[in-house]
């Protein structure tokens, strides 16, 4: 086990390496210069050129790529803000400020509505869809089949916006969606997510009901299921104590992709709500070409991913006795 998860972490150094590097040529592949969007409206070549040196985009790509290296393993004094300790992204060209501590800042958001939704959809889809494989063939399970195939081809930027025009500014049963801190005003922090919490949800939950559906189908049709129906056992101790375990393996392995997607940012779900997660922030990098704050929330996003898969992995042989990591 220990020596599986050791060539997991290594491989996913490699990952998160090979997509810095991706990253980082990429940025110097977009037409807009950064330096231009601080420049200002009175800018002059001497100005540009001051720019340039005080971001570091006078050096070469590979010497630029080789610092980012160095600051983020050792941390770097030489920084006109500050000091920056390890692991240092550096300082965001757009708002001056540390890109790690922006990061965290933003991470309370992107966990809150991660935990959340994560928390209803698995919930919702699981049960929906162990129902459906237990009545299969039967009305509740063609409704909860046909519910799942419409529902999951919806998206969160139609039904975002349609959740807000009813429920908030028609009906105002909820209040419009915001984040406010747990620890400061619990019943806030609630009633500020459950709209984004419900949305997100409804995508994921008809993922997860056909998911579920089918793999506990696949489960009843195997030899150590039918074995402990002819022993004499009860359906329904069978259904549970056998079928149910071993459908976990591919749910497990997706919910896990999705728990460190998520946790990477919801973008279009931050987006829809404005909400201040790490998905919004992404899509700020971008469009201020802000290249350390861009490159802080792809390495960390790809690490939570990473993360989760290999939580996942070590999950296996807990999950199903027949799965053995070597």
């Amino acid at each position: 086990m220990l020596r599986f998860l050791f060539r997991r972490f290594l491989g996913a150094v490699v990952i998160l390496f090979l997509l810095s590097i991706v990253t980082f040529l990429l940025f110097f592949g977009m037409p807009r210069d950064p330096a231009l969007l601080m420049c200002g409206k009175t800018c002059n070549p001497t100005s540009l050129a001051n720019i340039h040196h005080v971001l570091g985009l006078d050096k070469s790509i590979p010497e630029q790529y080789g610092i980012f290296l160095h600051n983020l393993v050792f941390g770097s004094n030489e920084f006109a803000q500050g000091p920056c300790p390890a692991p240092c992204f550096g300082y965001s060209y757009h708002t001056n400020d540390q890109v790690w501590s922006t990061l965290l800042d933003r991470l309370p958001t992107t966990v809150s509505l991660t935990i959340g939704g994560a928390a209803v959809f698995l919930v919702v889809g699981l049960g929906t869809g162990m129902i459906a494989a237990w009545k299969r063939g039967s009305l509740v399970d063609k409704v909860v089949t046909a519910a799942s195939m419409v529902l999951s081809s919806m998206q969160i930027y139609f039904l975002g916006p349609l959740a807000l025009a009813i429920l908030v500014y028609q009906t105002h049963i909820f209040s419009k969606p915001a984040y406010v801190d747990f620890t400061s005003d619990p019943i806030a922090w609630f009633d500020g997510l459950i709209i984004p919490w419900v949305v997100l949800s409804t995508i994921f939950a008809s993922q997860y009901t056909r998911m579920a559906r089918s793999s506990m189908i696949e489960q009843l049709q195997e030899e150590h299921v039918r074995t402990a129906r002819a022993k004499g056992m009860s359906r329904k101790y069978v259904f549970f104590r056998y079928a149910w375990r071993g459908s976990l393996i591919p749910i497990v392995t997706i919910f896990g992709i999705d728990l460190g997607s998520l946790l990477g940012g919801a973008i279009i779900t931050e987006y829809t709500f404005g909400l201040p997660g790490l998905g919004h922030l992404a899509v700020d990098a971008v469009s201020f070409s802000d290249l350390p704050l861009l490159l802080g929330v792809m390495l960390f996003s790809a690490t939570m991913i990473l993360l989760f898969n290999i939580i996942v992995d070590a999950c296996y042989a807990f999950i199903d006795p027949r799965v053995r990591l070597s």
